[in-house]
């Protein structure tokens, strides 16, 4: 081994300044207000939560005015809840409540308007007054929830990606709001469709004129719905004057992907029968027809068949499901090629768009807005029949407005998803809906017991394969599903524990739930206002049953029998196969009962021998002493003859006898 050399930098100067440039770095990153080497892609990071001194220092720099820190009095509220109700959760009262008030203040709740702007001002001008309309509009929302007391959604914060949707609604002629099926009201901005119709001519400009563009709403993922949950909802929109369409990005691209392999197929097949017959006709090649006419009829051929595929493939569609649902065209789920031809028929007059040359656009630009994850480039992928656009499960991939050329008539132009302003009861919501990140989530009790609420529990011990223990009333509980016994049983079923005493991971298993139920695993759907959401959802509910019939149990524990800590499961049900009548109890008195009415179990009530031998046996009374022995099992005296015992008992073994006998050798 070669002897170490001398430290040529023994003041450990160049490390120091190394670590002081990553502190450096990672302070600029958490802070953001460093005015110098600021980094661009930092500009239009989506902030949807700030803490309230983030908050109020970013209000600062954005009205550009200097404070100073002053003490003050700390009021601490303490708020007292029930022990059975999750404090991030409201109650049917107050729930009820709060949408009351939610629809006396709608009309207050708006979408940040671009100050009104012409070509003769200078960009520092435009600049501040964007900057003066946006912090008013932060103001009237603050002075809304301070006021009315109300809460609002984790809205979006940061002005330049509200710019990229300025952008994009002063770019585009036609606006297509994209919602997710399943909450469609949710995902919904009205304010947005008002806004639409604000904007002046063809570039935003003062005084060229309202009201020239068109908005539409796109109901994405429409898959998840049922044929009869889908004609609710068009019943909904016609009562409302809402131009609208089924559409499943998803349905589409799986679509797309089997037209392209039958097409492959039918290549191959080709290709091979031309070989074919080359090798027949070799003997007179002047015969052969030409391969311009070959490849014509092959093309025919599969034209035709496309389109008796498409045919069939509709005939296949309404008849899927029955009743007088299944012929209405309001509820088809359109593909690539009807969705393209449903915005040329409802896109605008072009010639109102005409620049100041009089020219009028070549094409229709098609703006595409909507929340985070519900499907914007997933459905410009699915127009495009590739990948185009980058597609994530985070919610706020798109992070700048983009353009595409869909076809020579129709430019989409796909806008950052924002997270619009909206009333909101809960933040558990807005994470089961897609709309906050999952990954990012620190609180999980709510979300979690929001979906314990709307999946019922033979849904989830069925997806899953678990057997969940319910707390009944003589444990503090109420018979029903609470969000930590769910996640408790899913994390012991997949092995999820903390570090220590190996306890059940609940917020890991929190994460991976939530997933599945953003993803559609765990599929719940809202139902359109007036329409009860159990009779809306049974039909979803008794399908997922079917799906997971006949699903193996995951184990309950993953303790040993023979470890120390060892607790015996409670829940009977997972014992025994069936509920017992005893079900209005708790757990414990359920596993009393059980091990009590139990023929094999030591709480029995009929005594049994447990031996090597008499493993199993009734037992009757003891026959261990004389005087057991000299009665019957009714009672009465037995004689001699009949008892047994060892007080009657004769001696009835005995040693042989040991007889002489000489066998005479030695005597002849």
């Amino acid at each position: 081994m070669a002897p170490k050399t001398k430290n040529p930098n023994p003041s450990g100067l160049g490390r120091a300044i190394i670590n002081r440039k990553v502190k450096d770095a990672r302070r600029q990153q958490e802070s953001g207000f460093y005015t110098s080497d600021i980094d661009s892609s930092q500009r239009l990071r989506s902030v949807t939560q700030e803490r309230d001194l983030d908050e109020f220092l970013n209000t600062a720099q954005l009205a550009g005015t200097e404070f100073t820190a002053e003490r003050r009095n700390v009021k601490i509220i303490q708020q007292s809840t029930n022990a059975s109700q999750n404090p991030y959760l409201l109650s049917e009262q107050e729930e009820r409540n709060t949408i009351k008030k939610h629809a006396e203040n709608k009309e207050r709740l708006r979408v940040p308007r671009r100050p009104a702007w012409t070509k003769k001002m200078t960009a520092e001008e435009l600049d501040k007054q964007e900057k003066t309309a946006f912090l008013d509009w932060r103001r009237g929302l603050a002075q809304l929830q301070e006021e009315e007391d109300l809460l609002l959604t984790p809205f979006e914060r940061n002005l330049e990606v509200w710019r990229q949707l300025w952008r994009v609604l002063e770019r585009s002629q036609l606006i297509v709001q994209i919602v997710d099926a399943r909450n469609p009201l949710r995902f919904r901005c009205e304010d947005l469709e008002k806004y639409v119709q604000d904007v002046e001519g063809p570039e935003g400009e003062l005084g060229t004129g309202k009201g020239l563009r068109k908005s539409l709403l796109l109901i994405n993922k429409s898959d998840l719905l049922t044929m009869q949950q889908r004609c609710l909802w068009a019943d909904y929109f016609d009562s409302h004057g809402i131009q609208y369409a089924f559409f499943s990005a998803a349905h589409a691209t799986a679509l797309q992907q089997a037209k392209r392999d039958a097409l492959l197929s039918v290549q191959l097949q080709t290709s091979a029968s031309l070989k074919d017959n080359r090798n027949l006709h070799k003997v007179n090649p002047d015969d052969d027809p030409p391969l311009e006419a070959i490849e014509m009829d092959s093309g025919e051929d599969s034209s035709q068949e496309s389109f008796a595929q498409e045919s069939s493939e509709d005939e296949a569609y309404f008849s899927a499901e029955d009743g007088k649902e299944a012929r209405d065209p309001r509820v088809k789920i359109l593909s690539a090629f009807e969705l393209e031809d449903w915005f040329l028929s409802m896109a605008p007059d072009l010639s109102v768009f005409s620049d100041a040359s009089g020219n009028p656009p070549s094409r229709l630009t098609v703006g595409l807005v909507g929340y985070p994850n519900v499907g914007k480039s997933s459905t410009i992928n699915s127009l495009l029949g590739e990948k185009k656009v980058s597609v994530s499960s985070t919610p706020g991939k798109t992070k700048h407005f983009q353009t595409i050329h869909l076809s020579e008539s129709i430019l989409l132009c796909d806008c950052p998803g924002l997270v619009f302003p909206q009333f909101a009861t809960t933040k558990a919501e807005l994470v089961c809906d897609g709309v906050l990140p999952i990954d990012q989530l620190r609180e999980y009790t709510g979300p979690s017991a929001l979906l314990v609420q709307r999946i019922p529990k033979a849904v989830l011990e069925a997806t899953y394969g678990l057997s969940i223990k319910v707390s009944g009333i003589e444990e503090g509980g109420d018979g029903k599903v609470r969000a930590d016994n769910f996640l408790t049983a899913y994390a012991i079923a997949r092995g999820y524990t903390r570090s220590g005493q190996g306890n059940p991971d609940e917020a890991r298993a929190a994460r991976y739930v939530l997933k599945d139920y953003v993803n559609g695993k765990l599929l719940y759907c809202r139902s359109p206002p007036g329409v009860p959401e159990y009779s809306f959802n049974q039909a979803t509910h008794e399908q997922a049953l079917l799906r997971t019939a006949g699903k193996k149990r995951a184990p309950v524990t993953r303790v040993s029998r023979d470890a120390d800590t060892f607790v015996p499961t409670n829940n009977t049900e997972a014992l025994s196969g069936t509920p017992l009548p005893a079900n209005g109890y708790g757990s414990k008195s359920r596993t009393l009962d059980y091990d009590f009415f139990e023929n094999t179990t030591a709480l029995s009530s009929r005594p049994f021998i447990q031996s090597s031998l008499h493993q199993g046996e009734a037992f009757t009374r003891l026959t261990m002493y004389p005087h057991q022995n000299s009665v019957g099992d009714d009672g009465t005296l037995l004689n001699k003859k009949n008892t047994t015992g060892a007080l009657y008992d004769k001696k009835s073994h005995f040693k042989p006898r040991r007889i002489k006998q000489r066998s005479g050798k030695g005597y002849d």
